[in-house]
């Protein structure tokens, strides 16, 4: 973690718990947003104009927040404007470390160097993804919510392909994702990271609640969540269930079933998957070994040969 700009000590999954020990993540401080020219967005200060190869993206492969922006990013067309640098899978004492030369931008070891290059005094957890702008040399965003927002209509002209937050739809997606977040999202993290029997019993009932409510929202034959269009909810749900049998299922205690349990689930995991472009976002091997590397809850270190998964991206 940085305290005023100084890395003070080894990197532990949870940072605060509420008073019945339940796991507490951690606001995002970066809350800019790039528009079309360069107005400020719903948060933060204007002057981050869309521009083809000004961006830069951070992201973890293991990471779900951090892949609704590199399936944002892939869907809307933007990977020849916006380039990206990919952390190594496995967290060390000082967090998110990127291979030699793997940060081409900044030239930096480990994701906490990105923070304090933006912000020399930052105090907080480094975290991604970062939305970085190369012209003014500054983070321009830590919250995924936003940069899967900005991906979408952001960048005006340079993106392409279809609206994930279409104006008619904009309710229902609020609606949902404020349905999902806590429960599943956050929800597997809550379980997981839970440091009391009440707060793991309490996050992971609400993790099959929303599981099964999903599951009953599918029985009607419609090919995503909010009917026949492709929205950036249905993103926002893909990225736990893709990690859930891999990770959240055994390391985060979350075994009352399996997303292979749940038929409907599961074809819409290939649904998504069938997606141009969304398989080579996946990468199960860094899903496995990231998660399989926080100390605190696999102190050995080793990762499980399974699961075996039909739909596995090849």
């Amino acid at each position: 973690m940085l305290i005023e700009g100084k890395w003070t000590e080894d990197w532990q999954p949870v940072q605060a718990t509420d008073a019945k020990g339940g796991f507490v993540r951690q606001i995002s401080s970066f809350r800019n947003w790039v528009t079309p020219d360069g107005a400020p967005g719903p948060t933060g200060t204007g002057g981050f104009a869309a521009e083809a190869g000004r961006y830069h993206l951070y992201v973890a492969l293991i990471c779900p927040w951090a892949h609704r922006t590199l399936i944002a990013r892939k869907l809307k067309g933007l990977e020849a404007a916006i380039s990206i640098s990919v952390v190594e899978p496995a967290l060390t004492p000082q967090g998110w470390r990127f291979a030699e030369g793997a940060d081409a931008v900044n030239g930096a070891g480990h994701m906490h160097e990105i923070y304090t290059a933006a912000d020399p005094i930052f105090t907080g957890r480094a975290t991604v993804p970062v939305l970085w702008d190369k012209a003014t040399g500054t983070i321009v965003s830590n919250e995924s919510a936003d940069i899967l927002q900005m991906f979408n209509r952001g960048f005006g002209a340079l993106a392409s392909g279809p609206d994930l937050r279409p104006d008619d739809l904009t309710d229902q997606i609020e609606a949902l994702n404020d349905f999902i977040y806590p429960r599943l999202n956050n929800g597997v993290y809550r379980a997981g990271f839970a440091t009391t029997q009440v707060a793991y019993d309490e996050a992971v009932a609400e993790v099959f609640q929303a599981l099964d409510a999903l599951e009953e929202r599918l029985s009607d034959g419609r090919n995503w969540l909010l009917g026949d269009r492709f929205t950036e909810t249905d993103i926002r749900a893909f990225v736990t269930l893709v990690r859930f049998d891999v990770a959240y299922h055994g390391l985060f205690k979350c075994n009352l079933r399996r997303i292979a349990d749940y038929p409907l689930l599961s074809r819409y995991l290939r649904r998504v998957l069938a997606l141009p472009g969304v398989a080579g976002t996946v990468n199960l091997d860094h899903i496995k070994r990231g998660y399989y590397s926080i100390g605190k809850l696999n102190p050995t270190g080793i990762v499980p040969a399974g699961p075996v998964l039909d739909w596995a991206p090849r």
